[in-house]
């Protein structure tokens, strides 16, 4: 299967993102979104993610602890500190 390549970017960036927004609110607010536990993004999946674009980072960074991918997420972590 060909990747679509108008997508890769999109996909870093996402995870670029993750390693630098930081929370705007709430319990955990100015905390990076990566270093967010696991538990309260699973309460975010249970209530309802926010609207717009925290929503969709929240949401696929539930995904990829849920999936034990966070190492992807620590490389760049460890990359953007160097």
């Amino acid at each position: 299967m060909e990747q679509n390549k108008d997508t890769t970017p999109v996909y870093s960036q996402l995870l670029v993102e993750l390693v630098s927004v930081r929370m705007p609110f709430g319990k955990y607010k100015d905390r990076i979104l990566c270093d967010l536990p696991e538990s309260y993004l699973a309460w975010f999946h249970r209530k309802g993610f926010p609207p717009g674009k925290i929503g969709m980072l929240l949401a696929a960074l539930y995904e990829i602890k849920l999936n034990g991918l966070e190492y992807l997420l620590q490389q760049i972590k460890t990359f953007r500190a160097s």
